[in-house]
């Protein structure tokens, strides 16, 4: 049986880079040499497209994606390089809001992970709140400008980045300028969050519509401040502030709400291939959305693929999964 052509995407022109080749070397760890013939496609930090040897090697051929699949560019001459799925190992801006998934759909090319639509959709975190509400799901009270009376403490976020760059913990009124010109360095729409009191539970996702498989939850224990992951400045070490309990100590209720909820807005979402899921579990028991990744870390520290080593499924096992849904439209 012939091997599956995959494009591997990683690196991209903003803050999440590193992550991001970061998580394309674990899935190159990860990947059946037996099943895949993979193919590196590095993003530079000023936007080139380079074909590489893996996701370390510091440089490569120039390469674009056109409907006959990867050209590789050389001096006066070009080859034509057929992919039959593309992995976007793509975190944040123009990973995960949309914009390569409209490229890959206009070259023709299955591709793991949501679409345009959903993909854009869950990038901005007020259109987010906007789905969750409609099917009943809580949220944080948020404004996209600056409220008359908050009740404090607040959040200033990005609405369209990822990770945590960006956001600031306000308390006082003379603190939200600063913190607004803060969120503007990375996004022109920011979004005030008023606090949530509650513990962070994450739930990962794989599949798409009613064929669904779902991680072990995790809790984020923090010490202090707030979570701020792939910030720190030896993440795989440790965090200075977090630490994840992986299946999340909740009570058996709380766990099944948390995965009905999460699953609830996944579909609602339109996610497809897969996602994580974050919400607050309030004293109260109640859960209260916080966000949606629709391109999680991949990297040795990050959540989503402890979540589901901890429910029996590897990296590799999550990879195959995710080829299949894109080639097939089912997870096998």
């Amino acid at each position: 049986m012939s091997k599956v052509r995959i494009g591997v995407l990683f690196g991209g022109a903003f803050e999440e880079h590193p992550v991001s080749v970061k998580s394309a070397g674990e899935v190159a760890r990860a990947l059946d040499g037996e099943r895949y013939d993979p193919f590196w496609i590095k993003i530079t930090r000023g936007g080139d497209w380079l074909l590489c040897a893996g996701p370390d090697a510091a440089d490569g051929r120039p390469v674009v994606l056109s409907p006959a699949g990867l050209v590789v560019l050389g001096d006066g001459s070009f080859e034509v390089i057929g992919l039959d799925v593309v992995f976007p190992v793509l975190h944040g801006r123009q990973g995960e809001d949309g914009s390569v998934q409209g490229l890959l759909e206009l070259a023709g090319i299955p591709y793991v992970g949501c679409d345009v639509q959903s993909s854009a959709l869950c990038m901005d975190k007020t259109l987010t709140y906007l789905v969750a509400r409609s099917v009943g799901v809580a949220t944080p009270r948020f404004w996209t400008d600056v409220p008359d009376s908050p009740t404090w403490p607040v959040f200033v976020k990005p609405a369209r980045s990822g990770s945590s760059f960006g956001v600031t913990k306000v308390s006082t009124e003379d603190e939200l300028a600063v913190a607004l010109e803060v969120a503007r360095q990375y996004d022109s729409k920011v979004v005030i969050e008023e606090a949530v009191v509650g513990g962070e539970i994450g739930c990962s996702i794989l599949g798409s519509g009613d064929d669904l498989v779902v991680g072990e939850l995790d809790r984020v224990a923090l010490t202090h401040g707030f979570f701020r992951i792939h910030q720190e400045e030896t993440p795989e070490t440790g965090s200075e502030n977090s630490a994840f309990v992986v299946p999340a100590d909740i009570p058996e209720e709380s766990r099944a709400l948390v995965r009905e909820t999460a699953q609830v807005v996944y579909r609602a979402l339109g996610c497809s291939g897969l996602a994580r899921v974050d919400v607050f579990l309030t004293p109260d028991g109640k859960v209260v959305l916080n966000e949606v990744n629709t391109m999680p870390g991949l990297t040795s520290y990050s959540r989503y693929p402890r979540m589901m080593a901890a429910a029996g499924l590897s990296l590799g096992d999550v990879i195959d999964r995710l080829v299949s849904l894109a080639l097939t439209g089912k997870l096998r």
